[in-house]
């Protein structure tokens, strides 16, 4: 039986109102730039997809697959499962994450991605998660600030269940989940 979503963390109307603020930054940041967005599939796919209509900017966009939680609610290790394929030398790389929570992807996808001698890497994030920091990593442009929670909605799933929610929510039963 899979669990029901306890509260909504985020709306549908702050998620938006947000996107197309982060939008108008990046635009303005990356004006003069060979910008190439790289999407970081499943969970980032929604919040990509809505923050690739507010640039003003021309782009390339590239999908990269990962995963660490394998059907659960705590990583397991990094694996790469669908690679790059554009030419990311001397491009300007942002990458567009779901969430940050252990930073153990993000820093396994920045040490890939440097190994391509990009102009400059930057990280885009919906979501943040600084109390399960492992891995010291820089979030450049942040959606928002969460607690220790385990969240789906907007993309982010539990067992592929929920990415469909227009807004973040919080799963019952998260402090049995997280052994907290």
């Amino acid at each position: 039986m899979k669990p029901s979503v306890q509260s909504i963390l985020i709306t549908e109307s702050q998620i938006e109102k947000r996107v197309h603020e982060l939008g108008k930054q990046i635009s303005k940041d990356y004006d003069k730039s060979d910008l190439v967005l790289i999407c970081v599939l499943k969970g980032a796919i929604l919040f990509f997809a809505d923050l690739i209509r507010t640039l003003a900017v021309p782009a390339r966009y590239e999908f990269v697959q990962l995963a660490s939680y394998h059907n659960d609610t705590k990583s397991s290790g990094v694996q790469m499962i669908q690679g790059l394929y554009q030419d990311l030398f001397r491009a300007d790389v942002l990458i567009v994450e779901d969430i940050v929570d252990t930073g153990m992807t993000l820093d396994f996808l920045l040490n890939h991605i440097e190994s391509f001698e990009p102009t400059s890497v930057k990280v885009c994030s919906l979501l943040d998660k600084p109390d399960r920091r492992e891995v010291p990593v820089t979030i450049d442009y942040l959606g928002f600030k969460i607690p220790n929670s385990f969240v789906v909605g907007y993309g982010l799933d539990f067992a592929q269940h929920y990415r469909n929610l227009p807004y973040i929510g919080v799963l019952d039963g998260d402090s049995v989940a997280l052994g907290s």
